[in-house]
């Protein structure tokens, strides 16, 4: 992996928004206009009763920082309460998910490293970063429906 020439500034202004599928969770990605092959950093906003998938990563480690609101993340078997400015960072191997079962918009910063999880040549293998159902919902969202359903 090669890391960039110089520097980037982004701005508030440059960040597009989207909606990751299949879980419905809007997130802008920090670094997409650098090439960054090294780090990932994305803005993911955890709307009330919400989840991100269940899975894991194959290289990557990824750091979760809570901005606003309580962060909660399920790690393996163990579920944890992230403060607003609190974080932690979970290796590859280990299955996670993010979650929200209160109230209120939670807006977490997800640092991953390296980005890029494949090299060149090596064909992308989903049963890799999902081997469970990646739609699953923690113990603390049950009778949840999520994600919405869409038109």
């Amino acid at each position: 992996m090669k890391p960039i020439d110089g520097h980037f500034l982004i701005r508030p202004e440059d960040l597009a928004w989207t909606t990751a599928k299949p879980m419905q969770i809007p997130y802008a990605d920090l670094l997409e206009h650098t090439k960054s092959e090294n780090l990932g950093a994305r803005l993911w906003r955890f709307p009330p009763k919400s989840a991100n998938t269940w899975h894991k990563h194959v290289r990557a480690e990824e750091f979760y920082f809570v901005l606003s609101g309580t962060g909660r993340i399920r790690v393996g078997e163990q579920t944890l309460t992230v403060p607003q400015h609190g974080g932690v960072l979970v290796g590859p191997g280990s299955m996670r998910q993010v979650f929200n079962d209160t109230e209120t918009e939670v807006l977490w910063l997800i640092l991953g490293a390296p980005d890029k999880e494949f090299d060149d040549g090596v064909p992308f293998d989903l049963k890799l970063f999902w081997p469970e159902d990646p739609k699953q919902l923690p113990a603390e969202l049950a009778g949840t429906v999520w994600p919405p359903k869409t038109p």
